[in-house]
């Protein structure tokens, strides 16, 4: 994380990103990598360092996203089955490092698609029979938006032609119910079999609403995890500039190719 040290301050107009979910997903085996610890604690002195530094890279009045979502406990880890309230402490972080937490989205997700990949018991129908006590809800995606507190130089300013009131009243609403999650960039050739047991790029229709509604165009969006370059994609296709680092050898060839077709998108139709 320390090229963010790199970025000047007061810089960036947009922040939006998934973090590593902590130690629920191993991204690679490097050591540099923030997802690569052994429990909460470990993730968050190093998550506190990135808050800091984006406190410190964003303009005033300006806004970071994130994509999270709460944590399944299980037996083998941490000796019961439930649920770590993660969105809740990257929350408290960011306000440490002197955000205002600002806006939440809560994106609905499939709990049958859930059951079926996951298992977990709390989702299995069969469960009703035995002790529905530990039977659950499917755990959905949120979007947690912080504002950097001040004067926004360049106020975002939306057109009523092109951002109508219909458009605003879904963007405005706290549940988005129609994210399809297979709305991704193609990550399959950024798979690597040996130290990787998770990957998942955030939809791109999260993303464009996002950038959309907090930045103006020309603007410079920041994803301090640019995996396969989802947030890039669509910042570059929506006019933006774009800054983004990647750990992941693999992650980082998909993305530069992801950005350069979003480039060249916007020379067929320019």
């Amino acid at each position: 994380m320390g090229l963010i040290e790199h970025v000047p301050d007061d810089s960036i107009g947009y922040s939006v990103f998934s973090p590593p979910f902590a130690s629920l997903y191993t991204y690679s085996a490097s050591e540099y990598d923030m997802g690569n610890v052994s429990n909460h604690t470990e993730f968050f002195e190093q998550f506190d360092f990135l808050a800091e530094q984006l406190y410190r890279v964003m303009m005033p009045g300006r806004d970071v996203s994130m994509h999270c979502m709460l944590l399944p406990k299980t037996k083998e880890r941490d000796g019961v089955i439930g649920l770590y309230d993660f969105r809740g402490d990257l929350i408290r972080s960011m306000e440490r490092a002197g955000f205002v937490f600002h806006s939440e989205v809560v994106i609905w997700k499939d709990p049958v698609t859930a059951m079926q990949r996951t298992k977990a018991i709390g989702l299995l129908y069969k469960q009703l029979k035995k002790d529905s006590c530990m039977s659950r809800q499917g755990i959905p995606d949120y979007l947690i938006t912080f504002r950097k507190d001040g004067i926004n130089p360049n106020p975002v300013t939306k057109d009523p032609n092109i951002f109508g009131v219909d458009k605003w009243q879904r963007y405005a609403s706290p549940v988005w119910m129609d994210i399809n999650a297979s709305d991704t960039l193609q990550r399959e050739s950024a798979r690597e079999a040996e130290d990787e047991r998770h990957i998942c790029p955030l939809q791109l229709p999260v993303i464009e609403r996002a950038i959309e509604l907090w930045s103006n165009p020309g603007d410079t969006v920041l994803s301090p995890f640019m995996g396969i370059g989802s947030e890039g994609y669509e910042a570059l296709r929506l006019g933006r500039k774009f800054i983004g680092f990647e750990l992941k050898e693999s992650y980082y060839n998909q993305a530069r190719q992801n950005l350069i077709n979003a480039e060249s998108q916007l020379s067929l139709f320019a």
